[in-house]
């Protein structure tokens, strides 16, 4: 069985799937991927996320805004609010990406800080995203306590270093189809090192489709293929990647 860790089934293009999201889980049902963790970027439209994944049993929820999705300041006390609904298992996505917007660094940074204080106060793990912002990243989760609930660094793409860093402060780390990608090499090399109890697998579709479905929309069914490369890459079986990735999600959210 697989799960995917981190998706956005509100930011499908369902038109692919005959405007049905019913056939987007049946078809990961299929592949044996038995939960999906539906991945909120704005607080504004968590509620209409939670409202199409309703019905789905095997679908849980995070609530966060996304580093870059900071048009407004985030306001703690919704946050806070959103974040005790019984469906959420998560804070996040949260983080710092200096990368694509350096220029909201500090906005980023309240940000960021606003998460792991809700993650503290409601006991539950964070979703982190962090690209080309190592130092500050590790920096606030350390000053903030962020190892009180632990978490994900989600879609990794950093150093071994980070990565052994986040690890010593109880985060999981996760891989998506970039793994898959022919130019990774140097991300292929952190998957070899990190050690069977901090592995996740996710999609982050519809984005990052792996290989083969690269330049398709993606979607959580596809995480089979990053456990198939991942597989490869560490000389395991795609079976003992299923069952590792499934008994490391569950023991982070208390499943």
């Amino acid at each position: 069985m697989f799960i995917d860790s981190h998706c956005h089934l509100d930011r499908l293009k369902l038109e692919e799937f005959d405007n049905n999201l019913d056939k987007v889980i049946e078809s990961a049902a299929q592949v044996n991927v038995e939960h999906i963790l539906c991945v909120s970027v704005t607080l504004k439209d968590f509620p209409a996320m939670a409202d199409i994944t309703e019905k789905y049993e095997n679908v849980s929820l995070s609530c966060g805004m996304h580093p870059l999705n900071q048009e407004d300041e985030v306001d703690e006390g919704e946050l806070l609010i959103l974040s005790q609904n019984e469906r959420v298992i998560a804070v996040g996505e949260t983080g710092l990406d200096y990368f694509y917007a350096p220029e909201t660094k500090e906005v980023q940074l309240d940000s960021f800080i606003k998460h792991i204080r809700v993650a503290n106060k409601v006991n539950k793990p964070l979703i982190i995203h962090t690209r080309d912002a190592q130092e500050d990243t590790l920096k606030v989760l350390r000053d903030e306590n962020a190892q009180n609930v632990g978490g994900i660094l989600h879609c990794f793409t950093e150093s071994w270093e980070m990565a052994q860093q986040a690890i010593d402060l109880g985060f999981y780390i996760s891989f998506s189809g970039i793994v898959t990608f022919k130019n990774a090499t140097e991300l292929r090399e952190v998957a070899q090192k990190i050690p069977d109890d901090r592995i996740l697998i996710e999609t982050d579709s519809p984005y990052l489709a792996p290989v083969p479905h690269r330049g398709k929309q993606n979607q959580p069914a596809y995480v089979v293929e990053v456990a198939k490369h991942l597989a490869s890459i560490r000389g395991q079986s795609v079976e003992h990647i299923a069952k590792i990735s499934t008994q490391n999600f569950n023991t982070l959210f208390n499943r």
